[in-house]
């Protein structure tokens, strides 16, 4: 409980972060300047995933077994074999960003313009490899603490220290920028890092390749479905900068992060609860299939209003998180708002795949849905623009969500209950009613219908979540200590 307290304070704090950062790029660099952004930092990410074999999630259960086992020999030989492969992996992924730079600005922009740009960069790839090293012994040893003030302090100084290059020398100033923050975040790490004691332990090349290769393997493993989903965010950002240039991909950034971020830490704070009590009775379908029902239409009553108010206000919330040079993704963010009632459910039911251990079945399903979702938002961009972007959006979770209950229902006996459909039928109502008056008028009359909607519902969310979780008491208790 008391690490979830801390890393749900810090991921609060990140977000705040980021959404200063996306408005201060937003005003400073407009869209273009966060198209540019965004297809350097995808690229780099990718190249990253794909160098640092996981590295990031093997590691931390290596060192955290390794101390569990009182065994200080052990321990130290751990933390020498993790730290000579992040650096085996950052030269390696550093020297390949060098080396492919001309072909990386190729692929990504259609032209040779960005290699001086990808040369320095390179250097990113290294500096977060270490940083992301030493972040690892602290999870590890359970330094929680420690760990939580390198992520805040690192994003505050790296955020300070790229505002000047971004105000200053405008789009010239992404790549310094860029740099600055990889070092900040490198140096705050380092400065954690070194409060541990760690023995040295001479380790031949031979013995690094024994210790070595089932972290590597394992994290690998653990990180494809992270690599997939990187890879499909980098083709589709190329292909968007390829048919409608960099403009174009920073509206797309700015509408994805407001869906997929912000809308997405309900889901975040929701899965740090959930899953360990889905994993608790995995083995009993019977109780998994109560389980998911009621995540799904708590989740529901909870996301619904949520989703009907941005989209009612839509245009206010791309002002205030980026500028008004952005209000063109809303025909984007409408569409996808509605996928995201599927998205819900098709969510929670995933779950019981890690839950049961099926790590095979889980990846497959992940690898068929990344491809569907890459094709179906080629389609839409290349027929419809941003809006067939919104559209693929909910397409694609209407064929997972059918996805998934499929493969539950075969396989687990999983099914939805009448409480469910109930719920995700009236809100659905709500979303798709807002939707026609928001594109059938843009007056005070959508607002006042919007509003109504909000309320209605609000209100069914209310009277459903009070029949399940007793707000109206919990209320009543709190008011009453008032």
């Amino acid at each position: 409980m008391k690490a979830t307290s801390i890393f749900g304070g810090v991921q609060v704090f990140n977000i705040l972060i980021s959404i200063l950062r996306s408005k201060i790029m937003a005003v400073l660099l407009g869209p273009a300047g966060v198209g540019i952004l965004g297809l350097l930092n995808t690229t780099i990410l990718l190249i990253s995933s794909l160098t640092n074999f996981g590295l990031g999630i093997s590691g931390v259960k290596d060192i955290a077994t390794a101390k569990d086992s009182n065994d200080e020999f052990r321990l130290a030989k751990t933390i020498s074999v993790l730290n000579r492969l992040i650096w085996l992996t950052g030269v390696a992924g550093s020297l390949i960003t060098l080396f492919g730079a001309k072909w990386l600005s190729q692929m990504a922009f259609g032209n040779t313009e960005y290699t001086i740009a990808f040369i320095w960069l390179s250097i990113t790839v290294l500096l977060k490899q270490l940083a992301s090293g030493h972040f690892v012994i602290l999870q590890g040893l359970r330094k929680l603490k420690d760990l939580a003030k390198a992520n805040m302090i690192g994003s505050a100084i790296g955020l300070a220290l790229s505002i000047p290059f971004y105000y200053y020398l405008g789009l010239e100033g992404i790549v310094p920028g860029l740099v600055i923050t990889a070092l900040a975040t490198f140096i705050v790490a380092l400065y954690f890092g070194k409060s541990i004691k760690k023995e040295r332990v001479p380790l031949p090349f031979k013995e690094l390749k024994a210790e070595g290769k089932g972290m590597m393997t394992m994290g690998f493993i653990l990180s494809l479905s992270g690599i997939m989903v990187l890879g499909e965010s980098y083709i589709l950002r190329v292909f968007i900068n390829y048919s409608g240039g960099v403009e174009e991909v920073g509206l797309y950034n700015a509408g994805i992060a407001l869906i997929t971020t912000y809308v997405g830490l309900l889901f975040t704070a929701m899965e740090t609860d959930y899953y360990p009590r889905l994993a608790s009775v995995a083995l009993n379908n019977s109780k998994a299939n109560e389980l998911i029902n009621q995540q799904t239409e708590i989740a529901l009553l909870i996301l619904a209003p949520v989703l009907v108010g941005l989209m009612v206000f839509i245009d206010w919330v791309i002002i205030i998180l980026y500028s008004s040079e952005f209000l063109a993704a809303n025909v984007m963010i409408y569409w996808a708002f509605l996928g995201l009632f599927f998205k819900v459910p098709a969510w929670v039911i995933g779950f019981i795949f890690i839950a049961k251990g099926k790590s095979k079945l889980f990846f497959w399903n992940e690898l068929i849905s990344n491809l569907y979702l890459l094709l179906f938002n080629i389609l839409g961009y290349y027929y419809w623009g941003l809006e067939g972007l919104g559209i693929s959006f909910l397409v694609s979770y209407v064929v997972y969500l059918g996805q998934v209950y499929f493969i539950a229902s075969r396989k687990y006996q999983f099914s939805f209950q009448k409480g469910f459909s109930r719920i995700f039928g009236l809100q659905f109502i709500f979303g798709v009613l807002c939707l026609v008056g928001i594109t059938m008028s843009n007056t005070l009359w959508m607002y006042i219908l919007g509003v109504l909607l909000i309320l209605l519902s609000g209100y069914f969310s209310f009277l459903e979540l009070d029949k399940r979780l007793g707000l109206m008491q919990l209320i009543s208790g709190f008011l009453g200590k008032k």
